[in-house]
């Protein structure tokens, strides 16, 4: 039996998805150790599709509540906004890591690098080929998911496809040329010190790219299907900051890995 408070905050009802998140999560963990001593995926690929059923089923329901059950209101929403903002520092602070091992190794170079920087045998890349391409993309997308947001402000339902979908193409585009640029790579990340913070930082932030081109892939689709109005479309939002977090990562990275750090 339910029983409703007159309170803006909202009672989220009995959910399984935190148990089977949980569960797919530690199924993860076990295919991880099976895969490394016996090379056998069957355990992990288990884990990961108990994970990615219950993210899809999981937001399913949070869609669900926002859009159609009206349970997202004002006080709701300023949860979700923090959340978002909490979740995007500690991303700030996880690629902190790779820059301060980045700097940490080439502003006082060991006597095992040979005391220079990129250490021997090390060609680093060209700056002002793919990773200068790459940083107009993503600049340029930033552009671009920025209009498609001041046009859904305006109920211009086009222009918001439009934008989003420009971002969605730039975002895959950096995504392949990045993939070029690893085929191509002189070094390897078992390279030193440079080749396995190259590898590491640009790697992750690959992924998170690829992560954000799925997010904005989503509100693309809820906004074709009528989920997001002006005054009502913080998943869009959400969406939103993770990309300028992405765009300002990619900066730090080709300012200080790619053209300072050559």
């Amino acid at each position: 039996m339910k029983t409703y408070f007159n309170h803006p905050f909202h009672l989220v009802n009995i959910s399984p998805w935190p148990i089977t998140g949980a569960i797919g999560a530690m199924i993860i963990a076990m295919g991880l150790v099976n895969w490394f001593h016996k090379f056998n995926l069957t355990i992990l690929m288990m884990g990961i599709i108990i994970t990615l059923l219950t993210m899809y089923q999981w937001w399913r329901d949070v869609t669900r509540e926002g859009t159609y059950q009206g349970m997202h209101t004002i006080n709701v929403n300023m949860g979700l906004r923090w959340g978002m903002i909490l979740f995007i520092t500690s991303e700030i602070f996880f690629f902190i890591s790779f820059f301060w091992a980045f700097f940490h190794s080439s502003l006082s170079s060991s006597i095992e690098l040979g005391m220079i920087w990129p250490p021997s045998g090390i060609k680093p890349f060209n700056p002002l080929q793919i990773p200068l391409l790459n940083t107009i993309i993503l600049l340029t997308s930033g552009i671009t998911i920025t209009w498609a947001h001041h046009s859904l402000l305006e109920n211009n339902y086009s222009q918001t496809m439009q934008g989003l979908f420009l971002t969605i193409i730039l975002g895959l585009y950096f995504t392949i040329l990045q993939a070029y640029e690893y085929m191509e790579a002189p070094f390897t990340i078992a390279d030193s010190v440079y080749g396995s913070t190259f590898f590491m930082a640009t790697g992750f932030h690959g992924l998170h790219v690829i992560i954000g081109t799925i997010f904005i892939m989503i509100c693309l689709y809820r906004h074709l299907t009528f989920h997001f109005s002006s005054n009502h479309h913080f998943g869009f939002e959400a969406a939103a900051w993770y990309w300028h977090f992405v765009d300002v990562v990619w900066l730090f990275l080709y300012f200080t890995i790619y053209w300072w750090g050559k």
